[in-house]
């Protein structure tokens, strides 16, 4: 059985040059071979994090980092390496088989016997199974290796428990369009080639935080001349979005998705969020604007309505582009059909215009958390159908009516209307 662990047909060791050669892709010739020539992660790299502190000390530690495409997890376990002094090692989960594993192994033993260590950087380390990864705790826990695992599935579901508490989670953010701008302009001067300004930022903006896809692109670019907005978007194969997230634009296409929502109209509102999206807006800015219509607009006319985007606001926190798109899209499509009725927001406009203008009046005595006066709560479930007739409105305001309902909340006026009757008001 301890055969078949790593099934697969052995490949030639490859060396692994500290430097890559001249010829590599362009985001491997840029791969800082400094902490301090990171761009981005500084949350974990950042002056006095652990990882950062552990990184200068060189004393590494094994890991398991997760984080999207293009966001530095290669870079860490190089870095991890270099400072430490110690041999790098790396493999690949989807074609690792058991004679790559042993080999690794049987040559960090060997450097250990020479007093050198060994980093084992396992790239989609979420495609080991169960055995696999038991397989490597041994090593782990010897201190033969240090594992850096590297994957961009969320590693508590993939990963093994005994393997996460000898390898901790680091977790990694999609680079930042100012991070990404900064690696272009590297990449820009490593290649000498000139680029637009226009076009730089565009593959910043629609690279979705991922280094790796903005620098390759920028490379296919530059081999056919000058970068410009036009062969940039050849490059990344999307048209561009000339969108101002911090202008008019910005306001004016939120305002338009609103209107159009509003208007229910599915397809408008898909396109102004398509808009906004391949404008590279922030998703956060988006679902806001969601909530809000889904209260505002929405009401109780479908208060599903609110917990659908209550629910993608969750799932743009805890995916993230460009995944939580598809949840920004079945929100949009569910407030765009949905029944409309603003009766809440107008009731509670209604209310407070009255506030503001009369002044707050005081409760009943009655109702107070301190109660005054002779007259006791009348309190409504112990009354058989659970209903007071009671006053609950300060004296000077009895009998305002603020909430009118509409027709696409009749269910809520017919239970309005029961209540009254309940009350002796109806």
């Amino acid at each position: 059985m301890e055969g078949r662990l790593f099934d697969a047909e052995p490949e030639p060791e490859r060396p692994h040059a500290e430097a890559p050669p001249p010829d590599a892709p362009l985001a491997a010739r840029l791969r800082p071979q400094r902490l301090e020539d990171v761009v981005g992660q500084r949350h974990v790299l950042g002056e006095g994090t652990a990882l950062a502190s552990a990184l200068e000390q060189g004393r590494p530690t094994s890991m398991v980092l997760h984080g999207p495409p293009g966001s530095g997890k290669t870079t860490i376990a190089r870095l991890v390496a270099r400072h430490a002094d110690a041999a790098f090692e790396e493999l690949s989960a989807v074609r690792a088989g058991k004679a790559e594993v042993v080999a690794v192994l049987e040559r960090a033993q060997e450097r250990r016997r020479a007093g050198r260590r060994t980093v084992l950087f396992l790239d989609e380390i979420h495609r080991f199974n169960k055995a696999q990864q038991d397989a490597l705790l041994p090593a782990v826990e010897e201190g033969l290796v240090t594992l850096v695992g590297a994957t961009t599935e969320n590693p508590r579901f993939e990963v093994n428990s005994a393997l996460l508490s000898r390898a901790p989670v680091v977790e990694l953010q999609p680079l930042e369009p100012e991070e990404v701008r900064e690696l272009l302009g590297r990449g820009i001067a490593e290649l000498g080639a000139r680029a637009d300004e226009e076009a730089l930022d565009f593959l910043a903006r629609r690279s979705a935080g991922d280094a790796r896809t903005a620098l390759g692109a920028l490379e296919v670019a530059a081999s056919r001349g000058p970068v410009t907005l036009e062969t940039a978007e050849d490059a990344l194969q999307r048209a561009a979005v000339r969108y101002d997230k911090a202008g008019d634009q910005h306001y004016d296409l939120a305002s338009s998705w609103i209107k159009a929502t509003r208007g229910s109209d599915v397809d408008a509102s898909l396109y102004y969020l398509a808009v906004m999206l391949e404008g590279g807006e922030d998703p956060r800015f988006i679902v806001r604007r969601m909530v809000i219509l889904a209260s505002e607009d929405i009401g109780n006319a479908d208060p599903q309505a609110l917990v659908v985007a209550t629910s993608a606001a969750a799932a743009v926190e805890h995916v993230g582009m460009p995944e939580c798109a598809h949840a920004l899209a079945q929100c949009a499509v569910y407030l765009a059909l949905a029944p409309k009725s603003n009766a809440a927001y107008v009731a509670l406009g209604r209310a407070r215009a009255l506030v503001r203008d009369q002044g707050a009046a005081p409760a009943p005595g009655y109702l107070r958390n301190t109660p005054t006066g002779d007259e006791a709560y009348d309190y409504p479930h112990d009354r058989p159908e659970g209903v007071s007739p009671q006053e609950l409105l300060p004296s000077r305001v009895a009998g305002t009516r603020f909430w009118q309902p509409g027709e696409a909340e009749r269910w809520l006026a017919e239970r309005q209307r029961e209540v009254e009757r309940r009350r002796g008001r109806g």
